[in-house]
């Protein structure tokens, strides 16, 4: 059993609707613009059950976020378990190749934590933290992979691809995703040239 199946058995059926139902509505409408009310009736809570689950929405929305951080966690070494993890470079591609195909899914509407960071204007504000977590993280995996490539300037370039992770991430939702990812790898390719 995996660690995530082993916390979903342990939690409580109506903490995880609260929290589908939440990762659902904060995804495809954003959270300011989904209320607690509307959570509670959509996942069929009593009020007393969402407040003992979650104190405050900025709780819940952390949650939210912290499952979105392991879930992309997972994905990347998913990717990483089906590539061999041999190739460093390989691998680097493989993962943008899969944020290319994530673009491609039903609802796509970009990066939960981009999309957080928006609606959460204080660097200081906890759901703000949990996106610079995600981003460190993120940057951290790319210097890893760049640094075992031979990139001289791993954390420079890290910081490229991260711009283009972003870049990847909105122009799939506002521009036409199919150009945007057929441009994937010719820009990776001029970032990392013969790294």
């Amino acid at each position: 059993m995996t660690k995530k199946e082993e916390v979903r058995r342990r939690e409580s059926p109506a903490r995880r609707r609260v929290l589908d139902t939440a990762t659902t509505l904060f995804y495809a409408e954003g959270v300011h613009a989904v209320g607690i009310d509307r959570i509670i009736a959509e996942a069929g809570v009593a009020k007393a059950t969402f407040y003992h689950h979650f104190p405050a929405k900025d709780v819940l929305v952390h949650a939210y976020l912290d499952e979105q951080y392991r879930a992309q966690r997972d994905a990347v070494a998913a990717v990483r378990e089906a590539s061999g993890g041999e190739n460093p470079r390989e691998l680097l591609l493989a993962v943008f190749d899969r944020m290319g195909e994530i673009a491609r899914e039903p609802g796509f509407r970009g990066c939960p934590f981009i999309n957080a960071a928006a609606e959460f204007p204080d660097a200081g504000h906890p759901v703000r933290q949990a996106v610079l977590d995600h981003r460190v993280w993120f940057r951290t995996v790319m210097t890893e992979l760049l640094a075992a490539a031979g990139d001289p300037r791993a954390a420079e370039t890290a910081d490229i691809l991260m711009l283009l992770r972003d870049g990847l991430a909105v122009g799939c939702y506002l521009d036409d995703a199919a150009a945007v990812r057929a441009v994937i790898r010719p820009a990776l390719d001029r970032v990392l040239g013969d790294a």
